[in-house]
């Protein structure tokens, strides 16, 4: 039983009564120190994480959306902490806890989990990535990458995703599949040669599931300590209802039920796996980290530390 639980939250997602209410009415912390940390603008949590583990915390709780776990993830990781990870998932997209199998939209039993559960050890990829505004560097928990994904993130109306929550993804889907052109780029994975590919999609994953229960890389294991990357390059009605039959059938409820253990590649869709990923592009593309568009790149270099985290 946790001694010390320190708990980063959102307050832009939730009201801190909710969370002592989750806390009070699990009745899991009884003798237990419970700190505060609440995120800003300007902290989304790493400096609130740090905080906690100086406090001596031996589990942190992240009450919040994807960008408040992952940055309590990466502040984790970055100190190579043994300390434990829980999550109460907040909100739109709840990437991570989804493909965890976590409790969504109910606090109390995120909460229950969260103190009670056991952890399983978590990767976390590491991506150095150019933008216009300089070099940055950022982890992930779940995927990267640019193509239709970062445009539909773009594209996704604020006020509609406020409302309808993951449904506002689907809306944007169209403008994003416009947006997105065949490019050329460079890729080099682990220590291979590099090669030329051309496509409007890449994303590298550390999970694969996405809103709305959707499967794209059925392979990818938060815990293998490898990255499972997508690249997609359909062009045209046909090539496009080809590559959603891959998608959904071919590796997805086909592959179930013919218990198949082996992912299917086209020509338009390719699969392949990695620790070190680097890629270069001719042209700026829209790149996103764990469902959060962060500019334009042109160049980006991904590396894995396996078991960084231990989420319960």
């Amino acid at each position: 039983m946790s001694t010390h639980i320190a708990i980063v939250w959102n307050p832009s997602k939730t009201e801190k009564e909710t969370l002592e209410k989750g806390l009070d009415g699990a009745g899991l912390v009884a003798g237990a120190e419970v700190s505060w940390f609440e995120t800003t603008v300007e902290d989304p949590g790493q400096g609130a994480t740090r905080r906690a583990l100086a406090a001596g915390a031996d589990l942190v709780i992240a009450a919040g959306g994807d960008g408040t776990v992952r940055a309590v993830a990466e502040a984790l990781a970055d100190a190579s902490s043994d300390v434990e990870l829980g999550i109460v998932p907040l909100g739109t997209g709840n990437l991570l806890a989804r493909n965890l199998g976590l409790p969504i939209n109910d606090v109390p039993a995120a909460v229950a989990r969260a103190v009670e559960g056991t952890s399983i050890p978590v990767d976390v990829g590491w991506v150095d990535v150019e933008l216009e505004k300089g070099s940055e560097r950022h982890a992930f928990v779940v995927m990267i990458g640019f193509g239709i994904d970062a445009h539909m993130i773009a594209e996704t109306n604020e006020d509609l995703k406020a409302k309808a929550g993951w449904l506002a993804y689907v809306e944007s889907l169209g403008r994003a599949l416009t947006a997105s052109e065949i490019v050329p780029f460079h890729l080099t994975a682990d220590d291979l040669p590099g090669r030329d590919e051309e496509g409007h999609t890449l994303l590298i994953a550390n999970c694969g599931t996405l809103q709305g229960g959707l499967t794209l890389l059925p392979d990818a294991d938060p815990s293998d300590g490898e990255l499972d990357y997508l690249l997609l390059s359909a062009d045209g009605v046909g090539e496009w209802l080809g590559t959603l039959k891959t998608m959904v059938w071919d590796n997805g409820l086909g592959r179930l039920i013919r218990g198949k253990d082996e992912t299917t590649s086209t020509d338009a869709v390719t699969h392949g796996r990695a620790r070190k990923i680097r890629v270069t592009l001719p042209q700026p593309r829209a790149f996103e980290i764990d469902g959060e568009e962060i500019g334009e790149t042109r160049e980006f270099s991904v590396t894995l530390q396996p078991a960084a985290i231990h989420v319960r």
